[in-house]
């Protein structure tokens, strides 16, 4: 089982932005055809942010292992996710990576990618918990807005900021880069508090153990605590810091509600 793959960081402009190449694959106008808009990095709606992240999921599913309908680890999904198509008017799809990389994403398009390594660790709800809280990210607009900030970034460093469809000509050549992005997005620590309280507050409506989320995290502090660099998890952790307090948050709001002892 191999590594999650996504591009080299960094923006890949063609002269005239008319396609760009990442890792050898030439991107083509159809497949671009969601930054075809002329609109600037601030005033991205929740529609073209959906559009955007649309394309990097699709590419990222082209460059990584996709476990069959067949395969253990859908089944699995599958199963755990059957009564969580829709959450708060996002339609949700599902998608399991067979990578060695112990990770998840959510991304505002309702695309939810859960690799296999993180199954391995996890159990049922506590992997319910963990997909929460990534999509607790989008229907708070965390995502959207960390795709902006991408935007003026890049848009700074490229020296097109100030043109016209800025934003629109950047997605067009940089679709590899935004599926770095969406992986590896970095929040804020309010932002990472309010994605707990969503997927806490999801797990208590739907009557599972919310001590599942306070596991989850616990694991991936222990895992981080004796971690093998091949695993990933630098790169979770790092987006994701502080699991062994986040854990603790958990089991005190759960004691203050009334769920445990």
């Amino acid at each position: 089982m191999k590594r999650l793959y996504v591009p080299a960081m960094g923006l890949l402009l063609a002269p005239a932005l008319t396609f760009a190449q990442f890792g050898g694959i030439r991107v083509n106008s159809e497949m671009m055809k969601a930054g075809s808009n002329a609109i600037s990095a601030a005033t991205l709606t929740d529609a073209q942010v959906a559009d955007y992240a649309r394309q990097g999921v699709k590419w990222m599913d082209e460059h990584n292992a996709i476990a069959a309908p067949s395969d253990p680890y859908a089944k699995r999904l599958a199963k755990i996710v059957k009564d969580h198509q829709e959450i708060d008017g996002v339609k949700l799809n599902y998608k399991v990576y067979k990578v060695t990389d112990v990770n998840a994403f959510a991304c505002a398009d309702g695309s939810v990618r859960v690799f296999s390594a993180l199954m391995d660790l996890m159990t049922d709800d506590e992997l319910l918990g963990v997909m929460g809280h990534e999509i607790g990210h989008v229907i708070n607009h965390d995502s959207r807005d960390a795709m902006r900030s991408s935007l003026k970034r890049k848009a700074i460093r490229t020296g097109v900021g100030s043109q016209a469809g800025a934003a629109g000509q950047i997605a067009r050549s940089d679709i590899g880069g935004f599926a770095s992005d969406m992986v590896g997005a970095s929040f804020s620590r309010k932002q990472e508090s309010e994605a707990d309280e969503f997927s806490y507050n999801y797990l208590k409506s739907h009557n599972y153990d919310v001590l599942a989320l306070a596991s989850a995290f616990e694991k991936l502090q222990k895992l981080s605590e004796g971690k093998d660099n091949r695993n990933g998890l630098d790169k979770l952790m790092s987006s994701h810091p502080d699991s062994g307090k986040r854990a603790e948050r958990v089991r005190e709001k759960a004691k203050k509600d009334g769920l445990v002892k």
